[in-house]
């Protein structure tokens, strides 16, 4: 059935006006003022803002961590992500040493097939480049649409790999068309003063903090910057916490590098205090890079307004308190790294950014949505409200003044890292290609109609910038 959306205030990266949009067959196909349409149901969006659908570019759903599993899957998660007001994630495919690619790739369409309520496509992990993945890589790219992968530089003998695997997964990347992201913390020093603490007793969860230090997430940061440069590549640095980190991709942006940042709501609003609470509660808030100073938090939101930055994902990775934050008990290195974040990304954004004056609405949407969009080859089709994209709409009340909490929360986890917070703004309804998913903040989707995304190469995407300024405030 077609669709009508009226009298909402429709946002894009570029232009707010007053609208109505006509949906049909799942794509836009009209926006102007006084539409009509006799078959088309009519959505009254009046008093409300009307965005594109967010694009989360980084989640981890029923992913295994430290010897349990993220509590939320593909189901609770994307619909948790729905009553935020996301209607795309990525989410990363973790690889093995030794297994091939396609295999774990087939995993992740294993555990999302069925189950996702909104749409979805993967990075992929690259750990090790041999032979073998080099051959593989390419089809991996071009056939799965796949055309982001992801390096770690932290979690010695577990998930990071060397110097030599990113340079050459950079070039790569270059020759392919693919998007190279990292996560940058130095993770051989991180082990070295990780064992110093447990070896003195120091257990508690703020030693998570103390033995990653933010001189380790700049040093790591500058130098996949140099690497990038090196191999005339192109780079996304994941989950930016800190003033050093910044520093060093504001210095690559400066010389033309293509590279590009992300952060995420956590660091733009909690600080490593919260690392502190007493019975064990500081464990909540253990994730990898950790919270930083509070300084650090106005350092980002200039990053983000700036252009420095631009983007923000979740970094979704949630474990419950009870029984799983509490493996590491007497010991911080055994807490599972990660928080409940991705319902609550948009909402976060637009209170603390936007209502606060700290960016435009417009750049709210283009952080939120159209530069991951463009970033990771979804743009036009999502990222926008336009004739011919998807009809992924978010209809947002800007008026409405709530405290998050993990009593009213759709996120299948024990805790939320904002409990008590109070924010403006809520989604009210929320559209996948033109199906309703949340309508009068009710659920109304159905498990499994979300559609895996075939992404197009980096740079193929239209209006992507191929040599960033470091002024530059939208891709």
């Amino acid at each position: 059935m077609k669709k009508l959306i009226s009298n909402g205030m429709i946002v894009t990266a570029a232009d707010t006006y007053l609208g109505d949009i006509l949906i049909d067959n799942g794509v836009v196909v009209m926006i102007g003022t006084g539409l009509e349409a006799q078959d088309a149901e009519v959505v009254d969006a009046s008093g409300c803002y009307v965005f594109p659908g967010g694009v989360d570019p980084h989640t981890h759903l029923d992913m295994p961590f430290g010897g349990t599993v993220t509590a939320d899957d593909f189901e609770t998660g994307t619909k948790a992500a729905a009553f935020g007001g996301t209607t795309t994630i990525i989410d990363f495919c973790l690889t093995t040493k030794g297994e091939t690619l396609q295999k774990a790739v087939n995993t992740w369409h294993g555990k999302a097939r069925g189950k996702a309520v909104i749409d979805y496509g993967f990075h992929l992990m690259v750990s090790e480049v041999t032979e073998t993945v080099l051959t593989e890589l390419p089809r991996i790219i071009h056939e799965e649409g796949i055309s982001s992968l992801k390096v770690f530089m932290a979690y010695k003998n577990v998930l990071q790999a060397d110097d030599g695997t990113l340079y050459r997964t950079l070039l790569l990347a270059k020759e392919q068309g693919a998007l190279v992201m990292v996560h940058a913390e130095n993770g051989d020093v991180i082990d070295f003063l990780v064992n110093e603490a447990l070896a003195a007793g120091r257990t508690e969860p703020i030693y998570h903090a103390l033995t990653r230090p933010p001189e380790l997430e700049g040093e790591a940061t500058g130098r996949a910057v140099a690497l990038t440069g090196m191999a005339d590549s192109q780079l996304y640095v994941v989950h930016v916490t800190c003033a050093e980190a910044v520093r060093q991709i504001e210095a690559g942006r400066a010389k033309g590098l293509q590279i590009y940042g992300e952060t995420c709501p956590q660091y733009l609003n909690l600080d490593v205090s919260y690392l502190e609470k007493t019975n064990f509660e500081g464990a909540k808030y253990v994730w990898s890079p950790p919270l930083r100073e509070a300084w650090n938090q106005e350092v980002l939101w200039n990053a983000l307004r700036s252009g420095s930055l631009q983007t923000v994902g979740s970094d979704q990775c949630s474990f419950n308190f009870k029984g799983q934050k509490e493996l590491g008990l007497g010991d911080f290195s055994k807490i599972p790294n990660g928080g409940p974040m991705i319902e609550d990304r948009l909402s976060v954004l637009y209170s603390e950014g936007v209502e606060k004056g700290r960016i435009s609405l417009n750049q709210f949407v283009n952080i939120i949505s159209t530069t991951s969009a463009k970033l990771f080859g979804l743009f036009p089709q999502k990222g926008t409200i336009a004739i011919g994209s998807d009809a992924d709409i978010v209809i947002f009340d800007p008026s409405v003044r709530r405290k998050i909490s993990a009593e009213t929360h759709h996120m299948n986890v024990d805790y939320n890292a904002f409990e008590g917070m109070d924010i403006m703004g809520e989604p009210i309804t929320v559209l996948v290609r033109g199906e309703f998913v949340i309508r009068d903040k009710e659920f109304v989707g159905m498990p499994g109609s979300g559609h895996y995304l075939h992404r197009k190469k980096f740079g193929a995407t239209n209006g992507i910038a191929t040599k960033p300024s470091s002024s530059e405030g939208v891709l």
